[in-house]
């Protein structure tokens, strides 16, 4: 008798939010704390799952595969630190170009070497950013949609992520999508409490399960 295939993998309540370790000397990274702070949450009937991803090419991302694997997230957003930026910047695209201009925390430092070989040159993000950057905006936390999340690891990540969802079969139920998250004050300036940046992402969480498209707001830049 025929086997009968199997009925696909039902997407779990589960929203995954990773952050990074510290790098370049630092001896904290603000997304790894405001991503652990709302590990175990409850938004909007989806449990936040929160991990540390290394920041390293390509150990990187074979962490995040194997987390997407595990937890088969309906909503995925990678969190990063942006230093000098003094707003939670929500990334608008995602460029297939690893250009690091220090080393990671592995001591590579790859120069204008695609992500992925042979893959699309960009992916935009499969999150409502506009209507997150006002929802965060009206609650008072500083936002923004950024138009680059740079050519570290932090874009590294947001490209694999992009690429993966859009790719692999299992996964293309999954929205996902990058944060970029300012200094702590004890960092430098510009800088953000933890405790905006943390209710900022649950602001933010909670907008992108809620709204599945964007509302047509001004967000362009001139350069």
């Amino acid at each position: 008798m025929p086997a009968h295939p199997s009925p696909p993998t039902a997407p779990s309540k589960t929203v995954l939010l990773t952050g990074f370790d510290p790098f370049d000397g630092a001896s904290v990274n603000p997304s790894w704390q405001a991503v652990q702070a709302l590990h175990g949450e409850r938004l909007l009937d989806h449990t936040v799952v929160a991990a540390q991803l290394p920041t390293v090419f390509g150990e990187s991302l074979r962490r995040l595969a194997a987390l997407l694997d595990e937890h088969r997230p309906a909503l995925v957003i990678c969190v990063g630190q942006a230093g000098g930026r003094g707003a939670i910047s929500l990334e608008r695209v995602a460029i297939n170009l690893d250009d690091a201009p220090i080393a990671d925390n592995a001591g590579a430092q790859p120069i204008d070497a695609p992500v992925r070989p042979g893959a699309p040159a960009a992916y935009f993000t499969g999150l409502p950013i506009k209507t997150m950057r006002a929802e965060l905006q009206a609650a008072g936390i500083a936002a923004e949609v950024s138009q680059t999340a740079g050519t570290f690891v932090c874009n590294h990540v947001f490209y694999g992520l992009m690429h993966t969802l859009a790719t692999r079969r299992g996964l293309r139920h999954a929205r996902g999508g990058f944060v970029h998250v300012p200094w702590l004050p004890e960092q430098g300036r510009p800088s953000m409490a933890l405790d905006a940046i943390v209710h900022g992402l649950r602001l933010a969480v909670r907008c992108a399960l809620r709204e599945r498209q964007d509302r047509a707001l001004g967000a362009g830049a001139t350069h």
